[in-house]
């Protein structure tokens, strides 16, 4: 039986969603947040020593990293599903969004909430207007033009296909999940984006996707 270690309001609904959408069973072992600091509790260490979510245990093996969870669920379990054939153009698209999503566009979105954090931080009155100057200026020297190149990039992979790889579901799609459904969040007044925005509507509808939802409980893009 496969062991979701699942904190609260996390990237893990990803590895829900995928594991909903291969209709594999599982369990799901929950972990809430401190209610202050919004971190993992210290039990997760148990599982693994980072002490992050997601992890799962598959028998004997422990895997970290939503990335290296997804591509495992797929190679292991998937059975040919959620993955274009191995040497295909499709592949290579896959293997490049299965580790863009959190090499590439979750890095700036990470700054971003930083950048807000600084600005709304609970600080001195004397200190606030200093604290506000930073954080504005990290937003809009360099989240602002970063997040608008790859919302840009996202757009024009995203016309004329229903999804990244082509016409077919993927794990890879299932990793873009989180940042762009964040990416949506922090661009609420950039130029529209209607294929990114196409994108996480249908992803939405999947019924794979509201299970998930129902199990694992609402993803915060805040955090």
């Amino acid at each position: 039986m496969i062991t979701v270690h699942h904190l609260d309001h996390s990237r893990s609904h990803r590895v829900l969603w995928l594991l909903e959408e291969l209709g594999l069973p599982y369990e799901i072992v929950r972990y809430e947040r401190d209610s202050e600091t919004m971190l993992a509790p210290e039990s997760l260490r148990a599982i693994h020593p980072l002490g992050k979510s997601p992890v799962i245990s598959d028998g004997t093996s422990t895997i970290a990293e939503s990335g290296a969870i997804l591509e495992y669920l797929v190679e292991r379990h998937g059975g040919g599903r959620m993955a274009p054939a191995a040497g295909s153009p499709e592949h290579l698209r896959y293997r490049y969004y299965m580790h863009y999503a959190e090499g590439s566009l979750m890095p700036v979105l990470l700054v971003a909430l930083i950048a807000r954090r600084i600005s709304t931080a609970k600080v001195p009155f004397f200190v606030r207007p200093i604290a506000r100057r930073i954080g504005g200026t990290l937003g809009k020297t360099f989240v602002a033009p970063n997040l608008g190149r790859h919302l840009a990039f996202l757009e024009s992979e995203l016309e004329g296909r229903t999804w990244f790889c082509g016409d077919e579901l993927t794990a890879a799609d299932v990793q873009m999940s989180f940042p762009l459904e964040a990416a949506m969040v922090r661009a609420r007044s950039s130029t529209p984006s209607p294929n990114i925005e196409r994108f996480v509507e249908q992803m939405r509808a999947r019924p794979a996707y509201v299970r998930a939802l129902e199990k694992g409980g609402p993803v915060v893009l805040d955090l």
